[in-house]
């Protein structure tokens, strides 16, 4: 902290097709050396404020996904990581963590291989590609239950399937909705109303965990891509990106409708056009999702905390 009373925040920026990702590298709050679910708790609890300085406005927008950089407890990793939003905490952030890998690289902190990664939802292993790709192979995803149905104000009756890919998703097949960005607002709209009905009627993911994405795919025009989707995150801005988590909560549908099997590619094209390549292996019953995908670092910068600033900490609902 300066004379002034100002307090710095060393950030690096990227995108993954399009989805931008802010990593606090240094100046974050102390949270201690605990397990990160702790760690966890301690940063939502106490110090929810940075989260909203980094990622709300003025310095940031609702698109705006934030990592804070931590020590691992299992130094065999090459990081520890949280992903926050512009109104909570992410259990997982797939293209977050391959825009953190490609951030580690840029930094020269590892090299292209396979790297251990510790998020609160458990341990997973990214491999940085000699051309700069990124593979994820992330926590197991499951489906809970096919073409569950939702009565949706405005919109009528309205199914989908609810899984898990490291967030909980509600993926609705509708091929007639025109998925590019001329329809972001009317998509915003449905996916929105579909987010509230599910939680009017008290429909949820395991344990009550509240459905928090809703994604809607049909085909991609683009010749060998299998689908594309439009996902609305926590927040109510739509992912730019295809979706880590939520590729891989499709290749757990995919999988269950025995679609998909192992060694087989699926690429998932996003909202703006970005591609995902996913995969699944399964092991001891589970499935196991890997999303491979590109990421660039576009800013470095120093976040300048003003104690004078009535809106230092970010403008929050």
């Amino acid at each position: 902290m300066n004379r002034n009373g100002c307090k710095k925040l060393r950030v690096i920026d990227s995108h993954t097709g399009g989805e931008p990702t802010r990593l606090i590298v240094s100046g974050g709050p102390d949270l201690g050396d605990g397990p990160l679910p702790e760690r966890l708790r301690r940063f939502r609890n106490e110090y929810d404020h940075f989260r909203s300085a980094v990622v709300n406005e003025p310095r940031g927008s609702d698109v705006m996904v934030g990592g804070l950089l931590c020590v691992p407890v299992d130094r065999t990793c090459a990081a520890g990581i949280m992903f926050f939003n512009n109104v909570g905490y992410l259990g997982m952030c797939g293209h977050g963590t391959i825009g953190l890998v490609a951030t580690l690289a840029y930094m020269g902190r590892i090299e292209p291989g396979e790297h251990r990664l510790e998020t609160p939802v458990g341990t997973i292993t990214a491999v940085l590609h000699e051309n700069g790709e990124v593979t994820v192979h992330n926590v197991a995803s499951y489906r809970v239950a096919a073409k569950v149905p939702v009565d949706v104000p405005g919109f009528g009756r309205v199914h989908g399937d609810i899984a898990w890919g490291g967030n909980w998703f509600f993926l609705i097949d509708n091929q007639e909705m025109d998925l590019t960005l001329n329809h972001v607002e009317s998509l915003t709209a449905f996916t929105w109303a579909v987010r509230q009905a599910l939680r009017a009627a008290q429909i949820t993911g395991t344990e009550g965990h509240e459905i928090d994405h809703i994604e809607v795919f049909g085909p991609s025009k683009i010749a060998g891509v299998h689908g594309k989707n439009f996902v609305l995150c926590p927040g109510k801005a739509y992912d730019r990106s295809p979706c880590g988590t939520g590729t891989s909560a499709k290749l757990a549908c995919l999988f269950a409708d025995g679609k998909l099997h192992e060694g087989q590619i699926w690429r998932q094209e996003s909202i703006v056009g970005s591609i995902f390549e996913g995969s699944i292996k399964v092991r001891d019953g589970q499935i196991y999702p890997s999303i491979k995908g590109s990421a660039f670092v576009n800013a470095e910068a120093d976040l300048v905390l003003d104690a004078r600033d009535p809106l230092c900490m970010g403008i929050r609902a």
